[in-house]
């Protein structure tokens, strides 16, 4: 028993060796597309890796599509893109059943047409666009990773990656998510605007004439492998113990929660929000070349984990408190 787990653990040192090879190599071949950005492919790399979804935040222009779809490219993965608009319809991403006539018995039956939700990696662009019954259809597929059409029940190709986009501005028309809804997406990721030198950059080269190929470098069998070896990372009761603090001291009307928590905090984090910061953690301890995960990695991802998941009161809208600031005080104040 002791040299079948021991050849277990060298197996799983291997694979981690090779996805920290992978993240290298990854960061290189997206060079070669996008400027700058690192902190946003590290998060989107992480929440891949730990199984998660994503929603992206930021305005248009900033190559949001050209990340997702080169990251398609480079993992070998099947590529989908929807745009959410206010007549969207959930067939229209589920699928739908068709009546088929056999040419020579006549006898119909129905076929089973998939929806562009049937791919590894998908773009769900401006996710506040349509209606809550089609953003319903979507969030279900991303937690049971199957759909379900005129009564029967068809599972989704994994690895399976939902990246949803949201516009901060332009909110007129909208249908913003519910708590509860957001609340399934592992990370938000903030796109801010590039620097200077990288916009020079980025309009020297998307003005240019170069192409550019892309080299895969894992595929979506690997990507499952080390989906497995992320979730099998250990993890020490004191980092748990603070991923478990962090997020209570989110609540309220928890005992322990700051007096700046209950003053600038309507509702706060539930149990998703330590299971992502642990599972983040784990990625990330990984990608890094490293078998275990510190507190470090939990502080790291607080903000993309928490920044969805706070509702903040009237108080904080009044004195202008943003969301970053109360999740820098909130890390400032849980002891460690």
């Amino acid at each position: 028993m002791f040299s079948v787990e021991a050849a277990q653990s060298e197996k799983d040192m291997a694979l981690a060796g090779k996805l920290v090879e992978a993240h290298r190599s990854i960061n290189e071949q997206l060079c070669k597309v996008i400027v700058g950005q690192r902190e946003v492919i590290d998060e989107l790399l992480i929440s891949l890796f730990a199984r998660g979804h994503c929603l992206i935040v930021g305005v248009p222009g900033l190559a949001k599509t050209l990340l997702i779809s080169s990251l398609a490219e480079i993992l070998d993965l099947d590529f989908k893109r929807i745009q959410f608009t206010p007549d969207l319809m959930p067939s229209d991403i589920t699928g739908t059943e068709v009546i088929q006539e056999d040419k020579t018995s006549r006898e119909r039956s129905y076929r089973f047409l998939q929806g562009p939700v049937f791919a590894n990696l998908l773009l769900a662009d401006e996710i506040n666009r349509t209606p809550p019954k089609t953003q319903a259809a979507l969030l279900q597929s991303m937690q049971e990773y199957h759909v379900t059409v005129g009564g029967r029940s068809y599972p989704l190709p994994l690895p399976f990656f939902v990246l949803a986009t949201q516009n901060p501005i332009e909110q007129e028309g909208t249908y913003p998510l519910p708590e509860a809804q957001l609340d399934r997406f592992f990370f938000q990721v903030n796109i801010d605007y590039p620097s200077f030198e990288e916009e020079k950059t980025i309009v020297h080269q998307s003005t240019s004439a170069r192409g550019v190929k892309l080299k895969k470098v894992l595929n979506a069998g690997e990507v499952l492998a080390l989906q497995d070896i992320v979730r099998r990372v250990p993890v020490s009761d004191h980092v748990v113990d603070y991923a478990v603090r962090l997020a209570a001291a989110t609540r309220p009307k928890n005992p322990g929660a700051p007096d700046f928590a209950r003053k600038w905090i309507s509702w706060g984090a539930g149990p998703r929000a330590s299971q992502s910061l642990i599972l983040g953690g784990k990625a990330r301890a990984v990608l890094d070349g490293r078998f275990t995960v510190s507190i470090d990695d939990v502080r790291a991802l607080a903000a993309p984990v928490l920044r969805h998941r706070l509702v903040l009161s009237f108080n904080a809208e009044a004195e202008d408190v943003r969301v970053e600031r109360v999740i820098f005080q909130l890390l400032e104040t849980v002891p460690q």
